[in-house]
């Protein structure tokens, strides 16, 4: 039976460098989302600043991790009351760093294909509770991003929510592992990710030439950007769905 254990980037250069790895091929497709501008004046700089937060999932027995989790403290006025703007806020809050952080704020969770379908993220969901509880925190808060909803960028979210398979449960695989792992929905964060970027940039991306303004569906996008020529902008505003963990003594 694999054993696993809950270490950090901080351990070791060589879990950072896997970690590092992993991250960056999970999210390769859709590395877009490393242009909002909290992504680049924040996240490089918290991952290292907060190395002890950064989790990784070991497999005892080769001792490279399987999966890992990235997440930060920050200053949460309210956690059942959370702003339109999701990952983008969390990681503007955590680098502001006004007030003493009392919240975990989850970032991400990678698996390589090769370990999915194998409980591993709620492992790491539990280990970023173990982390806030250990820290004397509130819970953790994180914008979950419904891998499904990509596969419908034309349908809302507040609709795609209400959506249950034939089971009868909520329709997003993802989002149905955050609720199996005890997460709670706590609304929903329209403007977690927001990339604005020429459309050259969008062009460049996509590979294709946009050669009027109006709205496109994009690869991996769970909405649709917004392609202005006037302005020579293209805008693409992420919808996440607001999770909120308590730990134990709170739940």
């Amino acid at each position: 039976m694999t054993r696993y254990v809950v270490k950090t980037r901080a351990d070791s250069a060589a879990l950072k460098r896997a970690a590092v790895a992993i991250e960056q091929s999970a999210w390769n497709a859709l590395g877009y989302l490393n242009f909002t501008r909290a992504h680049f004046e924040h996240y490089d700089e918290l991952l290292e600043r907060y190395a002890d937060f950064q989790i990784c999932l070991v497999d005892e027995a080769t001792g490279y991790p399987v999966a890992i989790g990235c997440c930060v403290p920050f200053y949460c006025p309210d956690p059942e009351k959370l702003p339109a703007e999701g990952w983008d806020w969390i990681v503007d809050s955590a680098g502001r760093a006004e007030n003493p952080p009392n919240m975990l704020g989850g970032l991400g969770i990678s698996v390589p294909q090769v370990h999915r379908s194998k409980g591993l993220a709620r492992l790491v969901i539990k280990a970023m509770r173990d982390k806030a509880e250990a820290a004397g925190f509130q819970g953790v808060v994180i914008p979950v991003r419904p891998t499904s909803k990509a596969k419908h960028p034309d349908v809302p979210m507040a609709e795609y929510l209400r959506w249950t398979d034939d089971k009868g449960r909520t329709y997003d695989p993802w989002l149905r592992s955050h609720l199996a792992a005890g997460g709670r929905i706590v609304g929903q964060a329209t403007r977690s990710m927001v990339v604005e970027e020429p459309v050259s940039f969008w062009e460049t991306w996509t590979g294709r030439t946009f050669e009027q303004s109006g709205e496109y569906a994009i690869d991996g996008a769970l909405t649709k950007v917004c392609v202005d020529l006037e302005r020579g902008i293209g805008l693409y505003e992420e919808p996440n769905v607001w999770f909120q963990y308590k730990i134990a003594e709170n739940a």
